[in-house]
């Protein structure tokens, strides 16, 4: 992703992107997968330390993405991928059938609760800029923004599909990853609603999860989804750990010298692994600081990735995107982004004033203003700037040209092997999910 900056806008682009890939790569994937995976064995050995736990869990992982590289990542995603469906699935059941019905779900969960939008006065007293419940506008600008971001533009997602065999087999890939996302709500989000009937006075909503394995599955196959659990999240810290090893290597160290070999490169990439691992590890406690891991994911990604966001959608879509439009662009997002940090959470947290002006905005509604304001600067310093040589948007745009050219050579090819189709296929059925809990 860096290097098609690069090759769309200019290197000040790639480095500005890297380095923020490896920041959210860090603090955001790899801490939160640690702790994670603390609050699962916290359930078995509740007086070991969260930060030992994390630090096994980090040597582990490491461990392989030092020694294997994406290959072995690549493998052990797949088994552990299966292994979580599983026991997600088994878990799903069982808590069903505890649970005598849905109407004791009815009878304890609040109508809003049961729904994928949410109105605007679900909190009494609070602007609804500041209510962090799904409401239909958060659910298609910050939901969707975020999504945006984490699926098509972050690092150690588009390093699968730059894995793969050819071209299709990326496509494929990256649409079954979608596809997977819709059984997620009833093997994960459901699951957490019987919860208000099993347990009413939980402390955490974190522990919901790893507390209805222990509770419902019998003692062996409560070890196979232990493990499925734990491999899992393994299995993210792995791959965002490489995909920062990557980041480095490749828009730092190779940049800077392009003579450097590929066996020294790969040394270089174990040290950043190993690196990377022990910062996440000292990061993980700030995440104790949010009321849930959802909440410090999204709140996370919603004040740093939007920016970025607006160099893909514009340097795609519009020829006339110029390089210091770019930068110009992102930095004045992330300039924002501070500026309502400060003025609002840190704010808040100093003063103890949570009646917060309007730079207390909720994360939903904070990622579309911030996409915004980079678009904007970035399309008014563009258009004061020399337009960019064709070399920069040949082949790097999407025009009409381009669409009527891919369907040329898409003529012929079976309906299921067609890519366009199975898009529109996912979509319709995620419509149709969608609709069931609207």
């Amino acid at each position: 992703m860096p290097e098609f900056l690069e090759k769309r806008f200019d290197g000040r682009s790639r480095v500005y992107f890297s380095a923020m890939s490896i920041f959210l790569s860090v603090v955001v994937d790899t801490a939160a997968a640690l702790f994670a995976g603390a609050l699962v064995v916290e359930l078995l050995y509740p007086d070991f330390p969260l930060w030992g736990t994390m630090t096994i869990l980090a040597l582990v992982a490491g461990a392989y993405t030092i020694a294997g590289g994406l290959k072995a990542v690549v493998y052990t995603d797949a088994i552990q991928g299966t292994l979580l469906l599983v026991g997600a699935g088994a878990v799903s059941i069982m808590a069903w059938n505890a649970i005598g019905g849905w109407e004791a779900v009815t009878a304890v969960t609040p109508a809003e609760s049961l729904t994928l939008a949410q109105s605007f006065d679900m909190e009494p007293g609070v602007p609804w800029y500041q209510e962090n419940g799904m409401t239909w506008l958060g659910l298609f600008t910050g939901v969707f923004l975020l999504g945006f971001y984490f699926w098509t533009t972050n690092q150690f997602m588009v390093q699968r599909v730059l894995g793969a065999k050819n071209l299709d087999h990326g496509r494929w890939g990256a649409l079954f990853g979608g596809l997977l996302k819709i059984p997620i709500l009833f093997l994960m989000v459901m699951p957490g609603t019987f919860a208000r009937v099993l347990y009413p006075n939980i402390e955490r909503a974190d522990q919901v999860f790893p507390t209805l394995l222990f509770d419902l599955l019998p003692g062996g196959f409560r070890a196979l989804v232990l493990t499925a659990m734990l491999a899992a999240i393994m299995s993210s810290v792995d791959s965002t750990l490489n995909a920062a090893s990557t980041l480095v290597t490749m828009d730092f160290i190779k940049r800077r010298r392009p003579d450097t070999s590929p066996k020294a490169l790969v040394r270089i990439g174990r040290i950043v692994t190993f690196a990377c691992m022990v910062f996440a590890i000292a990061w993980s406690p700030v995440i104790l600081g949010f009321d849930t891991l959802w909440s410090y994911l999204q709140t996370t990604l919603a004040y740093v990735a939007p920016p970025a966001l607006a160099l893909f959608i514009l340097g795609v879509f519009w020829q006339r995107a110029t390089a210091t439009g770019a930068i110009s662009g992102m930095v004045a997002g992330h300039l924002t982004a501070l500026a309502f940090l400060i003025l609002g959470p840190v704010w808040q947290a100093q003063t103890g004033d949570y009646a917060a002006p309007i730079f207390g905005i909720s994360f939903l509604y904070l990622a579309p203003i911030l996409l915004v304001v980079a678009m904007g600067v970035m399309t008014v310093v563009s258009l004061r700037t020399p337009a960019p040589p064709p070399e920069k948007v040949d082949g790097l745009t999407w025009t009409p040209a381009f669409f009527r050219a891919e369907s040329r050579e898409l003529e012929g090819v079976p309906f299921y092997k067609n890519y366009r189709w199975q898009s529109v296929g996912l979509v319709a059925l995620t419509v149709v999910v969608v609709s069931l809990f609207w």
